[in-house]
């Protein structure tokens, strides 16, 4: 099993975890991995897009001129897609992006993502995570005193994270998240992964 040092707030070393193997020490599968990251995005879109097609558009009732006589082609509407108003060839229309993915393969992207993190230490577990108040200054300090890099951070749920969240929000490139919540875009979008002690009990128990 691979371990960890666990950090205390200040820098600090606490002490030691073992991290589960089957969870932390998978070998990666890129392929996975991808796919997982693809329905990720294509669960986000909202896919409101929409353009009209020539049935669509307001006007060109009328023939815009006669059939023969003037020597130029002939029009049937000023709605067709080349005329200028037209309406749009193949116009996009809403429609749902999302896709699913089999429980086994999620759960294995999940367990890649973490594994390389640990196999490259960037997991930075701590011991705990709490502030006194909503101090983005205080947040800054104990990344600071951690040497997190664009972190991520992740709670347990059943932790106090009100005051870690409005804390971090207002910092570029961090986020938080709690167990049930993190994906596996948001673990390769940022460069460490900073989690409580409990958190990465509570991800051993759901993943292992």
């Amino acid at each position: 099993m691979a371990t960890v040092d666990i950090l205390k707030m200040d820098g600090s070393v606490a002490g030691k975890l073992e991290l589960n193997d089957a969870v932390f020490g998978v070998e990666p599968n890129e392929d996975v991995v991808h796919l997982a990251v693809v329905q990720y995005l294509a669960n986000q879109r909202q896919g409101t897009q929409s353009a009209k097609t020539r049935a669509e558009v307001r006007g060109g009732g009328a023939k815009p001129r006669p059939q023969k006589g003037t020597g130029r082609a002939r029009q049937g509407t000023i709605r067709a897609p080349h005329w200028t108003g037209g309406g749009v060839v193949f116009a996009p229309k809403p429609r749902d992006y999302s896709f699913k993915l089999n429980k086994k393969v999620k759960r294995l992207a999940m367990k890649s993502v973490l594994s390389s993190k640990a196999a490259s230490g960037k997991i930075l577990v701590m011991d705990e995570l709490t502030l006194g108040g909503v101090k983005t200054k205080d947040m800054v300090k104990v990344l600071g005193n951690i040497k997190a890099n664009k972190p991520l951070i992740v709670m347990n749920d059943d932790d106090n994270t009100k005051n870690v969240v409005l804390s971090a929000r207002n910092i570029p490139d961090v986020k938080t998240a709690g167990v049930n919540t993190i994906n596996v875009y948001d673990i390769l979008k940022h460069d460490n992964l900073v989690i409580t002690k409990e958190a990465v009990n509570k991800i051993q128990e759901v993943y292992a």
